[in-house]
């Protein structure tokens, strides 16, 4: 009667396993508080693979729902001519800030500060203007600072990050009397 009973136990327990390992619901990849607008960026950059200015704008939108990873995925996965474009790059170069790389992000924005600073004849050059050209230098300056002083992630070290960026961004102003 004991072998029975063992042998019940097993054939329930594995039922019981059996039924607990029914299919499970996809879960999202970015949580409920993500946009509505990231699954019709996606599909719009899976069908348009070439297009940089949706793949910067879905880059972005990861930053922007605190996901710097699957921006990096997503330009480096990219096919090169879109990596290759001056606003993906500055979007790659923010990512990689926020995923504690700021010697990675400094490579990339001095790329950009590179290609966008040949302004010949008055034009600039494509992907490239003005606001694009002061960010990049505005960040190279905070990131060469930083890593002046050692810090490759600046969220584990909020107070020299704070330091280095104000002396980045210090202006002096000139007063005639």
């Amino acid at each position: 009667m004991g072998l029975r009973a063992y042998a019940a136990a097993v054939v329930g327990a594995a039922g019981a396993l059996w039924l607990m390992s029914g299919t499970a619901r996809e879960h999202p990849l970015l949580g409920s508080e993500a946009p509505q607008s990231i699954g019709a960026l996606e599909a719009r950059v899976a069908s348009r693979p070439n297009d940089a200015r949706e793949t910067q704008a879905l880059a972005q939108q990861y930053l922007d729902a605190r996901q710097p990873g699957l921006a990096i995925v997503l330009v480096e996965g990219a096919p090169e001519s879109v990596r290759d474009d001056v606003r993906v790059q500055h979007v790659l170069a923010r990512a990689l800030i926020d995923a504690g790389r700021n010697g990675g992000a400094l490579a990339v924005e001095t790329q950009v500060l590179e290609a966008c600073g040949a302004v010949v004849d008055g034009q600039w050059p494509p992907g490239c203007d003005a606001v694009l050209l002061a960010s990049a230098m505005r960040r190279t300056d905070i990131l060469r600072e930083l890593l002046a002083r050692g810090v490759e992630d600046a969220r584990a070290h909020p107070e020299t990050s704070l330091a280095s960026y104000l002396i980045a961004t210090r202006q002096a102003r000139v007063a005639l009397e």
